[in-house]
């Protein structure tokens, strides 16, 4: 078993490589524009699949095994997002609630969505409680559509959210044409690099929402929940990251 102080190292320690990467990386880019008078950051390279991606917040997004019930942009917080309403195809009551923000301009950033998503839950039920909180990782696995041989690891956020008239298993990451993660700073440090090859990193925030049993344990909900990140991701990655 892992002792609570050795993962809060090893944790610390990730989180200080990734920022001396990111120092690197500005001292890096930094020098350059200051010689030049060209600054990067300013104007930096076009997003290529930015109308794919505005077209996700206008239309939602197909999800194969999945129909779409509803869909419409919802203000949620200071952002439009896609709320979509999905139904597991064969069957009656296998539905879950699918929430995406996609970058929406070669400036916008990721900024921990997440606290939007918890704020629009306490306006629409009036409550929104978490529990039974854990990280959670899922692969995509390679496909002739991606025309990729490796998997596609993802780092999500797992947790029950609990409202007056119904509980949620919730799974929340940011979607990336490598992956997927739950800080800003990795598509940062992933943005960062891609610029150096004059690309950019798209994102999409992606919050899925699963009803389960009032109250109930969230881990029954995992194998579902999985099975849907994993199509998500892989819809993305294969129509508009």
């Amino acid at each position: 078993m892992i002792s609570f102080s050795k993962f809060f190292k090893e944790n610390q320690l990730s989180r200080v490589a990734a920022l001396l990467l990111l120092l690197l990386l500005l001292a890096m880019g930094g020098v350059p524009g200051y010689l030049t008078g060209h600054w990067q950051w300013k104007q930096p390279p076009p997003v290529a699949s930015l109308k794919e991606l505005k077209q996700i917040r206008k239309a939602g997004l197909t999800v194969p095994g999945w129909q779409t019930i509803e869909q419409a942009e919802q203000q949620i917080g200071e952002h439009k997002w896609s709320l979509q309403v999905i139904k597991k195809e064969g069957s009656e009551d296998t539905q879950a609630i699918l929430l995406l923000l996609p970058q929406n301009g070669p400036m916008d950033q990721p900024e921990v969505e997440w606290t939007e998503v918890n704020g629009w839950g306490r306006s629409r039920w009036g409550k929104w409680d978490v529990a039974q909180y854990r990280s959670a990782e899922f692969t995509v696995k390679p496909s002739v559509k991606l025309a990729s041989n490796i998997e596609t690891k993802v780092e999500a956020r797992f947790f029950r959210a609990s409202t007056p008239q119904q509980t949620f298993a919730v799974l929340q990451w940011y979607a990336m044409p490598n992956g997927g993660n739950t800080s800003p700073l990795n598509w940062f440090v992933a943005d960062q690099l891609a610029q150096w090859r004059k690309q950019r990193t798209p994102w999409v925030a992606v919050s899925i929402l699963i009803p389960m049993e009032p109250l109930g344990q969230v881990e029954k909900s995992w194998p579902l929940a999985q099975s849907i990140g994993e199509t998500v991701q892989g819809a993305l990655m294969a129509n508009a990251i």
